[in-house]
């Protein structure tokens, strides 16, 4: 059987997301026509990943039953299920049959990123793992005032933006980092990247400008309705 080329991550409860995810789990939660998950396996498909695991956890009949083996997608698609949930990165534990490289991203991820270019990037780069980074402007709405330890006013900022980047939730790892999460182990993928780095293996930070959303809260799937149908061509290339 074909090595594993990509795993999405689909095990959690989508609390941010309710009353939506009362009746579905997140990565069936419909953006436009296409609930989300189902637009990333057919990003994958478009660029060359055609074997994925899928890690479930929360309503995880409903995934499984919906997408199947993926074969109406043109994808082979295997499952495991969280018995408890264990983060998205413990889960990676359980996937049997990795490639030597490949993609996590979250389940609820709405991106236009170019997988397959990603990819060849992260190899050429010779990392343990790929961190996609996209940064954030925060526009403070109020007057910052900074003064010294005696209280004394030293400056007046007026509504200061602060930029920083943050995670995307889309990963390239090697495989040797499957052995890095214990079995049974609850571990988020920050702290697993904390502990690949801690063992001296090299992580990437890829800068990346395409389009990003989290579908997290009610307000981003909003939003995301809006950016898809704007930017259809992009996110979706095969969609009419």
């Amino acid at each position: 059987m074909s090595k594993i080329q990509a795993v999405i991550l689909a095990g959690g409860k989508g609390s941010r997301l309710h009353p939506y995810t009362k009746v579905l789990p997140k990565p069936l939660v419909p953006v436009d026509d296409f609930p989300i998950c189902e637009i990333i396996i057919r990003q994958l498909k478009f660029y060359g990943f055609r074997n994925i695991a899928i890690s479930t956890g929360h309503l995880a009949a409903l995934i499984e039953s919906y997408f199947g083996d993926g074969r109406r997608w043109g994808v082979h698609i295997q499952y495991v299920r969280e018995k408890r949930p264990l983060g998205t990165a413990g889960a990676l534990k359980l996937v049997k049959g990795l490639a030597d490289h490949f993609l996590v991203i979250n389940g609820d991820t709405l991106t236009n990123i170019n997988y397959k270019k990603l990819m060849a990037h992260h190899k050429s780069k010779k990392a343990a793992a790929t961190i996609v980074i996209k940064e954030r402007v925060i526009k403070t709405d109020f007057g910052v005032i900074e003064n010294d330890r005696n209280n004394m006013f030293l400056d007046y900022i007026e509504k200061p933006e602060h930029r920083s980047f943050v995670s995307t939730g889309i990963n390239i790892l090697n495989k040797e980092c499957q052995g890095f999460i214990k079995r049974g182990e609850s571990l988020g993928m920050p702290e697993l990247m904390l502990r690949v780095r801690d063992l001296n293996r090299p992580i990437y930070c890829h800068k990346t400008k395409d389009i990003w959303l989290d579908l997290g809260r009610p307000d981003d799937l909003e939003k995301a309705h809006g950016v898809f149908r704007k930017n259809k061509r992009k996110i979706f290339p095969r969609v009419k």
